[in-house]
């Protein structure tokens, strides 16, 4: 017999809303930081006002992921807005690089009463406590500062706050997860670039380099280093994924992988279906008659899309806090980017995630770290290293020849 007389619907549900109450309650106290939302290239890309900040407004519900009421929902305080540029573009990276962080700088300066730009590990309880969403810009690709650190530099000094080594082209000195290597890893220049950016306080961004990138940053830095959008390979053998020995480093390093939900990373069943789908289009544009024609012919075949879920999320934070330790976890969504898990559909519903943990037999103390301690201490550290670096040495003037 059930007490206080609940039906027995009533008493499933009841554990569920409560870990969802607790949760909405513990974020509206420590911050929550996403490391990757790629709103800014939504912008650039957007059909009706393609580039138009001010036409792209944030203030109302829109048609994708992110807008200023479901970021409050979601009580994210803290965003890494990454101003993506495509290694597959065949020209304009820099061009397209300055572009995009102006794009970002200008969206945030849209917004003064809820947006603010950061740039330091301290301006995050400034911004909180302004009641603001401190706004940080990162890098996706290393290809944009052409071979270039006098351009690394200057993306630091324009407000980029970490730098994905690659994006899916291998680089001349970088190998990506999804190409061919070139360099078996880092070469000679990779490596100066790890110690320019942490010479800088920039931190060292892994998702979508090779395994063999990362083991090498991970011996070359003197810096946290993080991985801004990928989930554990032990658990979904995806090339974007982060390798067990990779997770185990982490501690030592003192930085933080960054769960996505982005579906092919999460689950092994969509990433198969992914697969296959890619393989009969690989030449063709997404949005082309052609493309669609195939994909529907594939879905009568193969069938829809297995769902993803917000449980198999949790499955990766589980995995990453077991193997790197809970302060080396934090998570990351790919919003507007690829984020589409059922559950987790928009910047509104980080709070279902954190019930899910907390229903998990999380704790308070870890699940605050995993919402934003891990990756704010991690930045905190890359500027105490990089105060010590520029006292010792100069700017790097290595480099390779240009693209």
């Amino acid at each position: 017999m059930l007490a206080f007389g609940l039906t027995a619907a009533h008493a499933a549900e009841a554990p569920a809303e409560a870990a969802l109450k607790h949760a909405k309650a513990l974020l509206d106290k420590v911050p929550l930081v996403d490391g990757h939302n790629d709103l800014p290239w939504t912008i650039r890309e957007d059909k009706a006002h393609p580039m138009d900040v001010d036409a792209y407004d944030l203030r109302k519900l829109n048609g994708q992921q992110t807008d200023l009421p479901r970021l409050k929902e979601g009580r994210v305080a803290v965003q890494f807005w990454s101003v993506f540029v495509p290694g597959e573009l065949k020209q304009g990276w820099a061009r397209t690089q300055l572009e995009q962080i102006d794009l970002a700088k200008r969206m945030i300066a849209r917004y003064p009463e809820r947006l603010v730009l950061a740039t330091r590990s301290t301006d995050i309880a400034k911004a909180r406590k302004a009641g603001k969403l401190a706004s940080f810009i990162g890098m996706e690709g290393g290809h944009v500062i052409e071979n270039s650190l006098g351009a690394l530099r200057a993306y630091y000094d324009l407000g980029a706050r970490y730098m994905t080594l690659t994006h899916n082209v291998t680089l001349d000195w970088a190998d990506a997860a999804l190409d061919l290597p070139r360099n078996k890893g880092l070469s000679n220049f990779g490596k100066e670039v790890v110690r320019e950016m942490n010479r800088l306080g920039m931190l060292v961004d892994l998702s979508h380099t090779s395994p063999d990138v990362m083991r090498q940053a991970l011996d070359t830095s003197a810096a946290p280093v993080i991985f801004s959008h990928s989930s554990a390979r032990a658990l979904v053998d995806h090339p974007r994924n982060v390798p067990d020995d990779v997770l185990a480093r982490m501690a030592a390093n003192g930085g933080v992988v960054m769960v996505t939900f982005v579906p092919a990373f999460v689950s092994t069943d969509y990433m198969r279906w992914k697969d296959g789908l890619i393989a009969r289009t690989r030449t063709m544009e997404r949005d082309s008659p052609a493309y669609k024609v195939v994909e529907a012919a594939y879905i009568r075949q193969a069938g829809p899309a297995p769902k993803t879920t917000l449980q198999q999320v949790a499955d990766h934070i589980d995995h990453v806090a077991k193997v790197a330790g809970m302060d080396h976890v934090g998570l990351a969504a790919d919003f507007d980017g690829g984020a589409t898990t059922e559950g987790l559909n928009d910047v509104s519903t980080y709070p279902a995630l954190f019930a899910e943990l907390i229903q998990r037999g999380w704790k308070d103390a870890d699940l605050a770290k995993l919402a934003g301690g891990n990756i704010i201490r991690a930045l905190a550290k890359a500027e105490q290293v990089a105060a010590r670096l520029q006292k010792e040495r100069a700017p790097s003037i290595a480099g390779l020849p240009a693209k």
